[in-house]
């Protein structure tokens, strides 16, 4: 997996003070986006050990990990992102995940990364469709808040 970049102090991407990581590859190629540098999937840098590590130790003192993209559910994202978020929840159990894909929740709902993701932010991005919502950039886009299968 690569990556385009990430912040350690980000007040926009889910409530509270996050961490947010922004991989590279989308398939989806939504008009209008927001960061069409992120839809080749060879773009950015290799998403490391070193790279996980440091994202890991920045979230130490904040509320939570946000993904985005690109896609972190494109298909070539999928194993990282899953590793990323079993370190994560493995060290901060109380702390919550949120993950923002252009698939619809009905689509993926099987992958294992919803074993940790605590919201998701569902659907492809319409230009044509703003949304005055929180953390949706358009209006058909749905905020989905998973149950944890560890309560």
């Amino acid at each position: 997996m690569n990556y385009d970049r990430y912040y350690t102090h980000d007040l926009v991407n889910g409530p509270g003070i996050r961490v947010t990581l922004f991989v590279t590859g989308c398939s989806h190629a939504c008009p209008g986006c927001y960061n069409p540098s992120t839809w080749d999937r060879k773009s950015g840098l290799p998403f490391t050990s070193q790279v996980q590590q440091e994202l890991l130790d920045a979230c130490e003192e904040h509320d939570g990990l946000s993904l985005s993209g690109g896609d972190p559910l494109h298909t070539a994202n999928r194993e990282a992102i899953l590793e990323l978020c079993q370190a994560f929840k493995t060290r901060y159990p109380d702390k919550n995940i949120w993950l923002w894909t252009g698939y619809l929740y009905e689509e993926v709902r099987k992958l294992a990364v919803f074993e940790y993701v605590d919201v998701v932010i569902d659907g492809k991005y319409e230009k044509e469709n703003p949304s005055t919502l929180p953390w949706r950039g358009s209006g058909n886009q749905r905020m989905v808040a998973l149950p944890s299968p560890f309560d």
